[in-house]
């Protein structure tokens, strides 16, 4: 089995009696996209700088590309692109003049390093403002000089943290789509607070709520929930209620909202392939009673989130990981 390009095993952060990350442990494979999700104050951007080796766990550890972030932090700076929420750049430097002092920092070798620096103005869509002063940009902008400075080095492990925050909707989806395509050659570790931006370009999501790891599973897993078919009905609500809960194909049946004669239920199945849709509507019609919607509604990451965070009863599970491995012991000095 192939290393994990991020291995985290019993992660804690405490600042005093407040506990930031509480005993997290998660995998990332090398060319994975996966998006990193939670609420302000859930411990994600902490999370991040540990990893990153910006500051200490309080315990536990962490590896990235098989390197101690505590023990082994310069091996793992150079093998990791970090994309913080507020970009730190030099207002005075151009566009130009600010990537390639990066890329000498960075080590990328003298006879690639223009046709490399193309390539990350071309990526990040910012060839057009090369020449000018960063102190003169937008935010937005400043994020995408950020993204292209991550990916100077050809970094195999990219942590992006909020990497389209300032950015209009055309420019939002053209680094989506640049973030996408960087999925397979790089690992990408995602942090974002728009959701939909995680379901375009994520494979997993992992959800972190109250400093501990609440929900982690695959794009494809989410998809392939259970559907529930949701129906307006108008008539008596009493009586709806006892005709649907007598519906052999229905396992479940709750109703979600009254506003005097019409109620909306959400329905499970004991089939989940089957779409029941045209015979429920036959069936409710044939008492006289009106259907305003019908419709069959599949779990979404809105509704997975929001879960996690209400505490609510949607099964969130967290898949098991592998026992953790000794950290290497602090080496001599």
């Amino acid at each position: 089995m192939a290393t994990p390009a991020i291995d985290v095993q019993n992660l804690t952060k405490s600042y005093g009696t407040v506990l930031a990350v509480d005993n997290i442990s998660f995998q990332v494979q090398p060319g994975e996209l996966v998006g990193f999700l939670g609420p302000n104050g859930a411990g994600k951007s902490t999370s991040m700088r540990i990893l990153t080796t910006w500051q200490p766990a309080s315990s536990g550890y962490a590896r990235l590309a098989g390197f101690d972030v505590m023990y082994e932090s310069m091996e793992v700076r150079q093998r990791i692109g970090y994309l913080p929420e507020n970009v730190p750049v030099y207002p005075e430097m151009r566009v130009r003049e600010y990537l390639t002092y990066r890329a000498k920092l960075k080590g990328v070798e003298r006879h690639g390093r223009t046709a490399r620096i193309d390539y990350c103005l071309e990526k990040c869509r910012i060839k057009e403002v090369q020449n000018r002063l960063l102190a003169t940009l937008s935010k937005g902008y400043r994020q995408r000089v950020g993204l292209a400075d991550a990916m100077l080095a050809k970094p195999p492990i990219l942590i992006l943290d909020e990497p389209t925050s300032g950015l209009d909707p055309v420019q939002i989806n053209e680094t989506l789509n640049t973030i996408k395509e960087l999925g397979g050659q790089h690992t990408v570790l995602l942090s974002t607070h728009i959701l939909g931006e995680v379901e375009k370009v994520c494979e997993r999501v992992i959800i972190i709520n109250k400093g501990r790891i609440k929900f982690d599973e695959t794009m494809k897993g989410i998809a392939a929930r259970e559907p529930s078919h949701v129906i307006e009905v108008r008539g008596p609500n009493a009586a709806v209620t006892r005709f649907l809960q007598d519906q052999q194909e229905l396992t479940s049946v709750v109703a979600k909202s009254t506003d005097g004669d019409l109620t909306t239920f959400e329905l499970k199945t004991k089939d989940p392939n089957k779409d029941l849709r045209e015979e429920l509507a036959k069936r409710v019609l044939a008492h006289g009673w009106g259907v305003r919607r019908l419709d069959l509604r599949r779990v979404s990451l809105d509704d997975l989130f929001d879960a996690v965070v209400k505490q609510s009863d949607i099964s969130v599970p967290v898949p098991a990981v592998p026992p953790p491995v000794e950290p290497s012991p602090t080496p001599a000095a």
